[in-house]
């Protein structure tokens, strides 16, 4: 395709920050587009593939301590989401179960599959955390144990899943993920750190990220051919 018809497509917009990055080699432009697109598709599936991770091993430990409908009965009156502190975390929760109510009828895995990733991730803030008992650090058997200088606590893991959620908000929102943060040009040193923050979260949950993302992840060789640019 003819760069002027790509762009016709997809707007000069969105594509000039290709082009400054590649020295205005509309060419280079074109497959630097095409190969973010390949970056987003690789890390959406370890992104994916970590949020089932999550929800199940948050769903077990909590099914344990409130029942098979706990993610339900958290927001009944009396729940322990029904306080001021958790009110956004109740409002999302009480939107997608009366939402399937309506429709195709209530399940607790149906309203375990509606929350978006970042209702997992407020598990970790402090009321959330409060409210389930503060037991979802069981989650991370393979944490290392907090120290003088870090203290791996909920705070911490809030902090590491807030990062991941921003990356997948960018993803999802269509924005490049191939440039250097803050700077226009190439580069994937941000997407690695996300990426390297994956395994070691999949470690620590005791999961052998290697073997279950087998065939999977090509992350690292589709940014050697981005920064080869």
């Amino acid at each position: 395709m003819k760069f002027t018809d790509f762009q016709n497509v997809l707007s000069s917009d969105r594509l000039n920050r290709y082009v400054a990055a590649c020295g205005n080699d509309t060419r280079k432009a074109m497959s630097l587009y095409r190969l973010n697109l390949h970056l987003s598709q690789e890390v959406f599936t370890l992104l994916s593939c970590f949020e089932v991770a999550l929800r199940n091993a948050i769903d077990r430990q909590l099914t344990s301590r409130f029942g098979k409908d706990w993610l339900r009965d958290s927001v009944a009156t009396g729940g322990i989401f029904d306080i001021p502190s958790c009110r956004d975390s109740a409002r999302i929760i009480s939107k997608a179960y009366n939402r399937l109510c309506r429709n195709s009828g209530y399940s607790h895995h149906k309203l375990l599959a509606e929350m978006e990733f970042g209702v997992w991730k407020y598990m970790f803030a402090n009321p959330q955390y409060r409210a389930t008992g503060q037991i979802l650090l069981r989650i991370f058997p393979n944490k290392p144990r907090s120290s003088a200088d870090v203290q791996y606590n909920n705070a911490y893991m809030f902090n590491e899943l807030d990062g991941i959620n921003i990356l997948r908000n960018r993803i999802a929102h269509h924005e490049p993920i191939c440039f250097a943060r803050r700077h226009p040009q190439i580069g994937t040193a941000y997407i690695l750190n996300v990426y390297q923050n994956l395994h070691k979260l999949f470690m620590w949950m005791g999961i052998d990220s290697h073997s279950l993302l087998y065939g999977l992840d090509h992350v690292p060789q589709v940014c050697n051919r981005i920064n080869g640019m």
